[in-house]
């Protein structure tokens, strides 16, 4: 059994949006997760160094039944891959890479590790935000290394979170706690790089204490559930996303700092856009490999990923600036958000992407 077909845990929940769960339902993927697993986000509160201020946006405010949905990243993984193993026109091949694309007016050509080749009228790369055929096919990228580390784990605890999400920018470091179903909750510990080995180091106990802590015991006591998973963080986004007979989507495309809660939805919105380009231009009986027709797609997603992109790096280096300065104004911001109804909707309209597709929007800045 391959990883594809049974990933393991890695530690992520993803915090799908309104517009992604939609897109998810759609495609079947789904109903092919244990609704048990599907938790709702019912408040987001976000909290500034030591201040008790939060800015809170309610589901019941918006009208709807949650903000958002959270499932873990490797069911979503698993789904997606039993959905697509049942299409009668693909073909997986495992254990293989990607030597190298060439493109040339009529046709591009993918030569694998297995010594094989493959011809066709359009390739789509989602080969990770370091993509090497992004690479290939001469396509720059912006990247951000953060030099940070996220360390996530879940972890129980003794009081009910009432499906509330915490994202506290606290001095030195930032701790995400979201609710899972039960009491239990995805803790996500972001600190510099040069700590985070120390962090890690920690005995079970130790580090829910610290946990603990730095939550100021909301949720009582906590233990660790499982184990501790830490991803470096870096950000790129590619400066196009398309050339003749190639487009990037998912991380190939953009991949973002996890603040924001963005980077997957963003990933399955653009592959959606390509699916609807590429479908309007079948119909029509035209080149879908086309660049007058890949360019719809990129337009579209451009639209929508760099202002989150750039909004999300401009939110992450203000709320790790722990100058003085910097904290008057993170404190500034957080009561602008709460306080200026047309701020605060735009921040509500881009968590739960209740406007689907024609819903761009700026994240909070």
């Amino acid at each position: 059994m391959t990883d594809l077909e049974s990933p393991a845990m890695d530690g992520r929940e993803i915090a799908l949006t309104h517009l992604s769960k939609k897109i998810l339902t759609e495609m079947g993927a789904l109903a092919r997760i244990p609704q048990n697993e599907i938790a709702p986000i019912r408040q987001a509160r976000v909290i500034n160094g030591n201040s008790s201020y939060c800015l809170e946006i309610d589901s019941r405010k918006e009208d709807v039944d949650a903000l958002g949905y959270l499932v873990p990243n490797y069911l979503i993984r698993k789904a997606l891959y039993e959905e697509v193993v049942t299409s009668e026109n693909v073909e997986v091949l495992t254990g293989t890479t990607v030597l190298d694309v060439q493109i040339v007016p009529q046709q591009a050509t993918v030569a694998l590790s297995n010594g094989d080749s493959i011809v066709a009228s359009l390739v789509v790369a989602a080969d990770s935000r370091f993509s090497e055929t992004r690479r290939k096919a001469g396509i720059s990228a912006s990247m951000q290394d953060f030099g940070r580390v996220a360390i996530v784990s879940r972890m129980a605890h003794e009081k009910p979170h009432d499906q509330i999400a915490y994202e506290c920018f606290h001095y030195g470091r930032t701790l995400a706690v979201l609710p899972l179903n039960g009491n239990i909750s995805s803790t996500v510990v972001t600190v510099s790089s040069d700590v985070a080995s120390q962090i890690q180091a920690l005995g079970d106990e130790a580090y829910a204490a610290e946990v603990q802590a730095q939550f100021n015991h909301r949720l009582g006591d906590m233990r660790l559930v499982g184990k501790r998973h830490a991803y470096p963080l870096v950000a790129v986004h590619a400066n196009k996303f398309v050339k003749s007979r190639y487009a990037l989507i998912g991380d190939a495309a953009v991949g973002m700092h996890p603040v924001t809660a963005h980077g997957f939805n963003l990933g399955l919105r653009g592959q959606d856009t390509l699916f609807r380009v590429i479908r309007a231009a079948q119909l029509q009986g035209q080149d879908i490999g086309a660049l007058d027709v890949l360019e719809k797609y990129q337009s579209k997603q451009m639209r929508v990923s760099w202002p989150l992109y750039t909004g999300t790096n401009e939110i992450v280096s203000l709320y790790t600036n722990d100058s003085v300065p910097a904290k008057i104004l993170r404190g500034l911001v957080l009561r602008l958000s709460n306080n200026f109804p047309p701020v605060k909707q735009m921040i509500s309209k881009k968590l739960t992407e209740l406007g689907g597709h024609e819903e761009a929007g700026l994240p909070f800045l």
